[in-house]
C-alpha cells in the first residue's frame, strides 16, 4: 500500500515523529495547542469504526497515550478529541488543548478566524517533548 498524506494536512502542520501506523503531527496554529493523528491506512477509510481491529486498538492507545502528553504539557481545561474529516476525507484525529483563555473559547476551534503559526523554537521544544513522552 502506497500512502501519500492529505496536502492540506502536511501543509498546515509539522512533523513531530511515527508510532506504528500513525503520522503524529502538530497544526501550525499556536492559538489552539493542537495535534493530528493520521493513520496510514488504505484510501477509502475515512471513520475509526472501519478499521480491523488491531487498528483500530493501536489507533486508539495512540490517542489515549497523545491526550496524556497533551494534558501533562498544555495543561488544558478540556482536551476535545475528534475524527472528523469533513473537508479532509482521509482519516485525521484532532487533538484540541482547550482553555477559556483560548480566543475561541467555549465555541469551536473551526470557527475560529484565531491564527498564529508558531516560532520555529517552540515547534522544537514541543516535538521533543511529544518525542521524548511518546518515546518515538
Amino acid at each position: 500500500m502506497s500512502f501519500a498524506l492529505n496536502p492540506r494536512l502536511e501543509k498546515g502542520t509539522h512533523f513531530i515523529g511515527k508510532s506504528g501506523i500513525c503520522r503524529i503531527l502538530l497544526k501550525n496554529n499556536a492559538a489552539f495547542p493542537w495535534i493530528l493523528i493520521v493513520p496510514e491506512v488504505e484510501e477509502g477509510i475515512e471513520d475509526l469504526h472501519q478499521l480491523p481491529a488491531d487498528k483500530f486498538a493501536e489507533v486508539v492507545f495512540l490517542i489515549r497515550q497523545v491526550s496524556g502528553f497533551m494534558s501533562d504539557y498544555f495543561k488544558p481545561e478540556k482536551l476535545n478529541v475528534a475524527c472528523i474529516g469533513n473537508i479532509v476525507r482521509q482519516m485525521h484525529i484532532h487533538l484540541v488543548a482547550r482553555s477559556a483563555a483560548d480566543p475561541a473559547w467555549p465555541g469551536t476551534v473551526w470557527a475560529s478566524d484565531a491564527k498564529a503559526g508558531y516560532e520555529a523554537e517552540k515547534v522544537i521544544e514541543i516535538c521533543v517533548a511529544a518525542r521524548l513522552a511518546l518515546g518515538i
